[in-house]
């Protein structure tokens, strides 16, 4: 009976873990981070891996084993890697040993930007940054004020999500129009004309999230 009750406590712990259908998350080994980071090297410095290997003084194939993890190289070899790109071989191992990006801002103090596109009487705080990982989030609080003017025109890259603070706006995604209010939300595609097309009751608060490939910066 106990033991019963034990496994369905580590089940409940196992379900409770997130509430995000995002897959777990697997520490790289130590060969598998050397090689991801040679290969984001090379390709910052737009060098093919036939470019890389004749460099470096090694085979394709044994760079291209490097790069997946499969082997683990001398440390004359990541010398000779490192070279040819141009990188302190202590960069390869600061990135296996990095900590994991966090940004924590006080109520009140997050950063006051001028957005791409930013209008006036639109005020925009960043809440956040990190500066790592292959994807961006850019949480900003947007307030609008008494002299703000609608704009329906944003238009770039990746999704954004609104949630509704304070106020009320008419708020137009494509060919919609959406009346939002407190504790409304609105998720979409970033790539269509959007934004606050009628300021029914201003001023007022709203989160924006977007997100968006660091590629595409």
């Amino acid at each position: 009976m106990a033991t019963a009750r034990k496994a369905r406590s580590k089940k409940t712990a196992a379900e409770l873990t997130t509430g995000s259908s995002a897959g777990p998350v697997r520490e790289l080994t130590l060969e598998e981070s050397l090689g991801a980071q040679i290969r984001l090297l090379r390709r910052r410095a737009e060098l093919t891996g036939a470019d890389l290997a004749s460099a470096a003084g090694i085979s394709l194939g044994m760079l291209s084993k490097i790069e997946n993890g499969q082997i683990s190289p001398s440390l004359a070899t990541l010398q000779s890697v490192c070279r040819a790109l141009n990188v302190p071989l202590s960069q390869l191992f600061a990135t296996f040993e990095e900590q994991r990006d966090c940004s924590f801002v006080k109520a009140g103090h997050g950063v006051v930007i001028e957005r791409r596109g930013t209008k006036a009487g639109h005020e925009y705080q960043l809440l956040g940054h990190l500066l790592g990982g292959g994807t961006v989030v850019e949480p900003y609080l947007i307030t609008l004020h008494e002299d703000a003017n609608p704009y329906t025109s944003f238009r770039h890259q990746g999704v954004e999500l609104i949630y509704m603070l304070s106020g009320r706006v008419l708020y137009r995604h494509g060919d919609e129009s959406y009346d939002m209010g407190p504790g409304d939300t609105l998720l979409f595609d970033c790539q269509a004309p959007h934004g606050p097309e009628v300021l029914l009751e201003k001023p007022m608060k709203y989160l924006s999230i977007i997100i968006y490939s660091r590629q595409s910066e």
